[in-house]
């Protein structure tokens, strides 16, 4: 799932780093918190990619400067907990209780704020030198009104030189490993398989990723669904919000961006 993140040319099967790959999932207002709800408690050990994490880590880390970050989707923790271990005061917005609560029973996770709610709105006080969201989960609010939203929220929240940081498939890789019709293993080990599919509909901008969890003898499916918006749709969004692009980066890891970029990670500043 993602979140789930390596930078190769698009293929059937979405890059280990990809933004949907190797991470907790996490609920929007658009979806209510039902499938974060039933299935928190194995995100971590189904998704979790330690590289990844490392990676994502270590970028916003080098972005975040002195204020406090906060976190667009903050779910278990994955990303979140590791920088405040590094000393950085995090906050999160959170659709799901069960995510959340699993959040604060881990080690830390009594030390960052967590408001609950619809992170369309960003509702919470102050500002921030960093606000992030990872494993494409920006691309989970409902439409492009509840983005624009969004961004124009992030901007009202920033430091005078605060970032915000988003990452995002591009719908054209995306669109050559639907076509494909070859699922991509996400994770597999003795215990357990999980493959995903992708269902694009570019009349709605939308795709929906389907999971199926093998464990146990038992399979579970878990859907998830995404309105896309390409680089240049992003950017002007962002414009409209009183931000602008500093820098975007082919992968997680620092690679360019490039014409075999799957899928993106962008920096935003304030105008």
């Amino acid at each position: 799932m993602s979140t789930t993140h390596d930078h190769r040319a698009p293929t059937a099967a979405a890059p280990a780093d990809a933004p949907e790959n190797g991470g907790d999932r996490h609920a929007s207002a658009a979806h209510g918190p039902g499938y974060a709800d039933t299935f928190a408690a194995d995100y971590d050990r189904w998704f979790g990619k330690p590289g990844v994490t490392g990676a994502t880590v270590d970028t916003l880390a080098a972005l975040a400067g002195d204020g406090p970050l906060l976190e667009l989707g903050i779910g278990t923790g994955r990303v979140a907990l590791p920088l405040a271990g590094r000393g950085f005061d995090v906050h999160g917005v959170e659709a799901s209780d069960t995510m959340a609560a699993r959040l604060r029973s881990k080690p830390g996770g009594g030390t960052i704020q967590v408001t609950p709610g619809d992170f369309s709105e960003v509702p919470v006080t102050g500002t921030f030198s960093l606000v992030y969201a990872v494993g494409g989960t920006f691309f989970e609010l409902a439409d492009h009104e509840a983005q624009q939203r969004c961004l124009s929220a992030v901007a009202a929240h920033l430091e005078p030189a605060g970032v915000l940081v988003l990452d995002a498939h591009l719908p054209e890789a995306l669109a050559v490993a639907a076509a494909s019709g070859v699922p991509e293993v996400v994770s597999e080990t003795d215990e357990h398989l999980i493959l995903c599919h992708r269902r694009i509909d570019p009349s709605t901008r939308t795709y929906q990723s389907h999971y199926l969890v093998h464990e146990a003898d038992r399979t579970r499916h878990l859907r998830v669904h995404f309105h896309y918006a390409s680089p240049g749709e992003l950017d002007t969004m962002a414009e409209r919000a009183g931000l602008r692009l500093r820098q975007r980066l082919g992968s997680w890891a620092g690679a360019p961006f490039a014409r075999d970029s799957a899928y993106h990670v962008s920096v935003y500043e304030l105008r």
